[in-house]
């Protein structure tokens, strides 16, 4: 992920689930996602490689569940010790329950706006409104698997840059992502609740991508590379504190941002049967270790056995 010059932001943290006061903001728990109209209960249907929902009964939690709102909190509280401001999203796709700890801010949300620019380029693909070269897949594999910067601009470009941001949001009814300003791909803003939203609805085939186009993404999200293309490591906060659970996951981050902050993002999928999505972000002015391990240790409070 490029270096981006010191602006002022501040970062966003979503967690699903919870019912206590943190840092400030009230965090909430959920009976459906708060981006639905009304009652909600998404079905993931069985396509290819996607993976069946769990035999649990859609009403019920999971067990790991019990007293998230409680860890949410003291992982929000503990990471503002360290300087961090955090946002956490959690949705249980089977029950609908989603948790937040309240913070709901737009952030840039840097190398996760490549699943927007692959979205927007594998449904182009399936309307027969452009044709994928075998270059053109394995950069689309590069720039999801090890987050490409180069091949997210050939795409960007190719797609009609920003307009990208504007066909994604409506399609997935997305209310707090626009498109950024200078047509930097890298500086779209978004909440954690909108990406929890679109992984949703990406499952679910909501959005309007087919399934089979959709699992090229999800696939290769579960084929996350160890290190960025530019050697930047990717094994932080979900991959690494849900180390027990199967995860497709896209990360993002900017140095120095906000005067010497550290911005990371980590969103995914989680479990077999990609029955979970979760959504977090910080900002925190320290090295980009620390950053790192920050964001790992809110998981681990979160989901203490690596398991959700």
């Amino acid at each position: 992920m490029r270096r981006r010059p010191s602006k002022l932001v501040t970062a966003t943290a979503i967690v699903i689930l919870v019912a206590s006061v943190v840092n400030g903001c009230e965090a909430r728990v959920y009976g459906t996602p708060p981006y639905s109209a009304g009652p909600k209960l998404t079905v993931v249907v069985p396509q290819g490689n996607m993976a069946p929902l769990p035999e649990t009964a859609p009403d019920e939690p999971a067990v790991t569940f019990d007293g998230l709102g409680e860890r949410v909190r003291l992982a929000t509280a503990q990471a503002a010790k360290a300087g961090a401001d955090v946002a956490i999203t959690v949705l249980d796709r089977n029950t609908g329950q989603f948790v937040s700890n309240g913070n709901g801010e737009a952030v840039p949300i840097a190398s996760v706006v490549k699943l927007f620019i692959a979205d927007d380029l594998l449904l182009q693909e399936a309307q027969g409104k452009t044709q994928l070269s075998p270059d053109d897949r394995k950069m689309l594999d590069v720039m999801l698997r090890s987050s490409d910067d180069s091949a997210a601009q050939i795409f960007w470009d190719r797609l009609g840059g920003s307009a990208v941001i504007g066909r994604v949001v409506a399609r997935y009814g997305l209310t707090d992502t626009t498109a950024p300003d200078g047509g930097k791909w890298d500086l779209t803003l978004s909440t954690a609740s909108d990406l929890v939203r679109y992984y949703d609805e990406l499952l679910s085939g909501s959005g309007g991508l087919p399934p089979e186009r959709a699992d090229v993404i999800l696939s290769n999200l579960a084929r996350s590379t160890p290190t960025g293309i530019d050697g930047y490591p990717q094994r932080f906060g979900i991959p690494e504190g849900l180390f027990a659970e199967p995860v497709a996951v896209k990360q993002g981050w900017f140095c120095c941002w906000g005067g010497g902050n550290q911005l990371h993002l980590s969103t995914g999928v989680i479990g077999p049967d990609r029955r979970y999505v979760m959504a977090i972000a910080a900002l925190q002015p320290v090295g980009e270790a620390a950053a790192r391990a920050t964001m790992t240790e809110v998981v681990k409070m979160m989901f203490p056995g690596g398991r959700i």
